[in-house]
């Protein structure tokens, strides 16, 4: 990303809206704007397979692994506001497990981009089958958005819920009952 010419889009875009970049309140404000863009939109460098490095472990084990409540902050592809909210994933390992820590930074990584909801469940999901071979993994994402929010309906109490299933969290009912019962969930 070039942080200079984000710099004067932004230094732009607040004339366009009537203010004045020159304000001392605003003097900083397109190179933090850069820097933040930045940092937001990271996910855009570098793939899963990097993120995951090296955090895949063999383990005879073929339970269910469960990592919940995993928060998680991105940008609606739609209005660029945030949207925010908590990630639950599970996989039933089949001789290999990922670092605990390196699936909330699968979250990280694909929340850090412009995002819908539904694709960024999928591709948390995809990236834990293709990292550990699970015999099967859910994900369950629940946030609520701004643009909900804080324009259009205005509705400040929504909350979306999104799942992705795949493997024998698909094939079996009593697989993904128990997945979304260990993550307090009765049903989706």
């Amino acid at each position: 990303m070039d942080a200079a010419k984000v710099e004067g889009l932004v230094r732009e875009l607040l004339r366009e809206i009537g203010e004045d970049p020159a304000r001392e309140g605003l003097l900083q404000t397109p190179a933090r704007v850069a820097r933040a863009l930045a940092f937001l939109t990271s996910g855009y460098r570098g793939d899963a397979a990097e993120v995951v490095h090296r955090a895949v472990f063999a383990q005879p084990t073929n339970h269910m692994v469960i990592a919940r409540d995993i928060e998680l902050y991105s940008l609606c592809e739609h209005h660029l506001l945030p949207f925010f909210g908590r990630a639950h994933i599970g996989y039933v390992a089949q001789g290999r497990v990922i670092g605990v820590s390196k699936l909330a930074r699968l979250v990280d990584h694909f929340a850090r981009r412009l995002q819908i909801q539904e694709r960024l469940t999928e591709e948390v999901a995809g990236a834990v089958q293709e990292a550990v071979k699970a015999d099967g993994v859910g994900v369950v994402v629940e946030a609520q958005h701004l643009c909900m929010m804080m324009r259009g309906v205005e509705k400040q109490n929504s909350m979306m819920t999104t799942s992705a299933v795949l493997g024998s969290f698909r094939r079996s009912t009593a697989t993904r009952a128990e997945f979304l019962t260990l993550i307090g969930r009765r049903h989706l």
